[in-house]
């Protein structure tokens, strides 16, 4: 008599809902209707965002690129500060650089400032490359 008992009471607390889905409450709760009334217009202003942020990077491109490239601009100095501030701090690298670049210079003048020939060859080398760049009416 249990076992009939127990069968009939398992029967009737089973459900035919499809597995993995949530079970509705019959009962309305009436604590429910407030914050539907107020996550609606939440929802629906958080679904226009993608519009918003769209049409703002649409009519302001141009500023916006140029305040990100000045911006880029800015961290890459400072990098590049850093960088030769660390260089700078290694004991021997600095003055190694400093006679490389005193090498150069010397060999620039010797080469290319010593003669009038080679002042010449110079400045046609830099009227080509200029005329490369600008183009011949420059």
């Amino acid at each position: 008599m249990e076992s009939k008992v127990q069968e009939q009471t398992t029967a009737t607390n089973l459900s035919s809902e499809v597995p993995g889905t949530l079970a509705t409450s019959s009962s309305p709760n009436m604590g429910d209707q407030p914050w539907q009334e107020w996550l609606a217009p939440v929802v629906d202003i958080l679904s226009k965002v993608p519009e918003y942020v769209g049409e703002f990077f649409n009519e302001y491109q141009k500023p916006l690129t140029t305040l990100g490239l000045l911006l880029l601009a800015i961290i890459t100095v400072k990098i590049v500060v850093a960088v030769l501030g660390a260089i700078d701090d290694i004991p021997l690298l600095a003055p190694l650089l400093e006679m490389v670049g005193l090498g150069y210079s010397a060999w620039f003048v010797w080469r290319y400032l010593w003669k009038a020939s080679n002042r010449k060859e110079l400045l046609a080398e830099f009227d080509a490359l200029k005329n490369q760049v600008f183009g011949d009416n420059a």
